[in-house]
């Protein structure tokens, strides 16, 4: 038996496919401990959800990764984290063991790397980021907090993904292009300049479809009660 324990927030997709990881990383042991997940009595995994996301404060020496979040609420990890208000060090890192991350990069608390992904030289992946399977990072790219790379994303070097951005499915971003917090790439675009902050972008080349704007607080606790 291992002293480590790892929540996972979330039992859908991202969340079932994190637990794999996990259990891909600690083969044979016990240090997943279960999903919280606010809608449990729904799920197909109720018998594996331990309760309520907030049953974390009473889990002292259980780490916690958050793993919600869609392209229609991709704000929702954010969310989370911030009603919590957990210190970083009660926050796991998964990095599945098919992950390839080289020594010049690093990987942030609650962050998740699925298998295939690969970050190449000093590549920066921030805090309670979602980066799926082959996606791939190269070099001297920064994703910032809570953003998330669908699969199969490729970003040139010397990209920056802002806080909470989301690129979709099979993506491509030039070279030294900026992608602006909140905004979203749709699936299969092709960015070839600057992205700002709070806008979709679709096509090949990208351009802007509309805006999109983050909740205020008070409509986000709303949504989560």
């Amino acid at each position: 038996m291992t002293e480590l324990r790892i929540a996972i927030a979330g039992a859908g997709g991202f969340g079932r496919e994190t637990a794999d990881a996990v259990r891909d990383l600690y083969p044979g042991s016990d240090v997943f401990a279960g999903f919280l997940d606010d809608a449990s009595p729904g799920l197909l995994i109720a018998d594996q959800v331990l309760g309520p996301v907030d049953l974390v404060r009473e889990l002292p020496g259980v780490r916690l990764v958050v793993c919600v979040g869609n392209p229609r609420n991709y704000f929702a990890r954010a969310e989370i984290v911030e009603r919590l208000g957990l210190p970083e060090r009660r926050y796991a890192t998964v990095v599945h063991p098919f992950a390839q991350v080289s020594r010049s990069s690093t990987v942030g608390a609650g962050s998740v790397l699925l298998a295939g992904v690969v970050l190449t030289a000093d590549a920066t992946i921030s805090r309670h980021v979602a980066v799926m399977p082959h996606a791939v990072v190269t070099h001297d790219v920064v994703v910032r907090d809570f953003a998330t790379l669908a699969s199969g994303v490729k970003l040139g070097g010397g990209v920056v993904v802002d806080e909470g951005a989301y690129i979709g499915a099979g993506a491509m971003v030039r070279e030294g292009v900026h992608i602006g917090a909140w905004s979203q790439v749709g699936m299969g675009s092709v960015v070839l300049r600057d992205v700002p902050d709070g806008e979709v972008w679709v096509g090949n080349p990208a351009r802007k479809l509309r805006d999109v704007r983050r909740p205020e607080p008070s409509a986000r606790r709303a949504v989560l009660r």
